[in-house]
């Protein structure tokens, strides 16, 4: 084994996927530490979620190597699908069975002892043991992507793969996930997040990677991607709340919700 290998849980090297004449990935290099979140950035044909399917051995690539956890995607995927959960952009959750029930489900179908106890600490893990004896349907969007997320992480993998978990959630449901996002995190767990709101890569990524057109035009740090740009310029400016701000100031009970001051303060351009 190698040191990248040891120390990274995701190593992409010149991956390529055609589909036809359509070239989506067209070479692609990316390291994910063990133990961050990254962030794949990109907007919509970018190619982010062909790449989490290669990743996930749905897909097979056309040229390169990947390697989750270890083990390579192609010569071994059985070990590969053994070492990470995946959760898509729709929420895939039993809505006629309670939260409960679709937790100690994936733990027997998993061999897992005790599926009832399974299910229980996750509830309370993702805050949902309130909730945990109602039928999924009755649930809002965020608690049914945290019930998504929360399921796939029976039998905790070491890798977790993301694809646009906040694709079509209200502002408030979106910072539900983003703080089950921190929890896993906190965790030790290594998530790789695709995503294409800047916000949300801003808030939760370690590493933030750039795709364009089936390539990472950018790599690094939040800090190492402003570099990039020319110094900032400081101006005084009247800073007013978003119209998110307004929002989540209204319907949300969290204080972090609330709305920034409308007063003076710096913004660099």
């Amino acid at each position: 084994m190698t040191t990248e290998t040891r120390t990274s849980a995701i190593a992409v090297r010149g991956l390529e996927k055609s589909f036809g004449d359509v070239h989506v990935l067209r070479g692609v290099d990316l390291d994910v530490a063990r133990g961050s979140v990254f962030a794949l950035l990109g907007s919509n044909g970018a190619g982010k979620s062909t790449l989490v399917k290669i990743l996930a051995t749905l897909l097979k690539a056309d040229a390169g190597t990947a390697r989750v956890a270890g083990f390579d995607v192609a010569t071994d995927p059985a070990r590969v699908r053994e070492s990470f959960s995946l959760t898509g952009q729709f929420a895939a959750v039993d809505e006629i069975l309670t939260g409960r029930e679709n937790l100690a489900l994936v733990a027997r179908l998993r061999h897992l002892p005790d599926a009832g106890a399974v299910a229980d600490d996750l509830l309370d893990r993702f805050s949902l043991t309130e909730a945990g004896g109602r039928r999924a349907g009755t649930y809002s969007g965020g608690m049914r992507r945290r019930l998504d997320i929360a399921m796939s992480l029976i039998g905790d993998p070491p890798v977790v793969l993301l694809d646009e978990p906040t694709t079509g959630l209200d502002p408030q449901a979106r910072q539900e996930v983003w703080a089950t996002v921190e929890r896993l995190a906190s965790g030790g767990a290594t998530v790789l997040l695709t995503t294409q709101y800047l916000e949300e890569a801003e808030r939760l990524a370690d590493r933030i990677a750039i795709l364009h057109r089936g390539r990472v035009i950018a790599d690094g740090t939040l800090a190492e991607l402003k570099a990039l740009l020319p110094p900032a310029r400081v101006e005084y400016v009247k800073k007013q709340p978003t119209l998110e701000e307004v929002f989540l100031a209204i319907v949300g009970d969290d204080p972090e919700n609330e709305p920034a001051d409308a007063t003076t303060t710096t913004k660099e351009q």
